[in-house]
């Protein structure tokens, strides 16, 4: 499968909010209800949290053709040489062709001085923690998490740059 990574654009922003939905929709189906995912994803991706996030943080989106199918969003990196992975969302039909391997690496690559990438993830995504486990990560560690009033257990991973 063709595609190409690149740093995200604020034209990219309606995009990028449609694979987020579309992703967490899908991911989180019977994990987390639908009330509190669009809870979410509007307080986390509505447009000026995003521009905020194009001018704070690391945003990188891939595209197949001319349509933008995922992005990832990464933190600065602190003195220590750490940074949070705050997503890697792709549409469903492109999960498994190596495109969430290359946001990742676009990541540690374009990322001075990084030498752990964080992430956080629910318990129940088996997408996600059998991509970060496949990547390398490593549970550090577990905690309950209420998110909007609905109790998740997430899992802090870390891998070692």
């Amino acid at each position: 499968m063709d595609y190409s990574i690149r740093n995200m654009v604020e034209q990219d922003i309606h995009h990028v909010q449609h694979v987020a939905k579309t992703s967490w929709n899908h991911t989180y189906e019977g994990i987390i209800p639908h009330e509190v995912q669009s809870n979410f994803l509007q307080a986390a991706y509505n447009d000026e949290r995003m521009k905020l996030r194009l001018e704070h943080s690391h945003l990188f989106v891939a595209e197949a053709g001319d349509e933008i199918v995922g992005f990832a969003n990464f933190s600065p990196v602190n003195e220590e040489g750490e940074t949070e992975l705050g997503a890697i969302y792709l549409y469903p039909a492109y999960q498994g062709n190596g495109i969430g391997t290359a946001l990742l690496q676009k990541g540690i690559n374009d990322l001075k001085d990084v030498k752990e990438v964080f992430i956080n993830v629910e318990r129940d995504n088996m997408i996600g923690k059998n991509f970060y486990e496949a990547k390398g990560f490593e549970i550090v560690s577990e905690f309950n998490d209420d998110f909007d009033g609905h109790m998740l257990r997430t899992i802090r991973m870390v891998l070692k740059v």
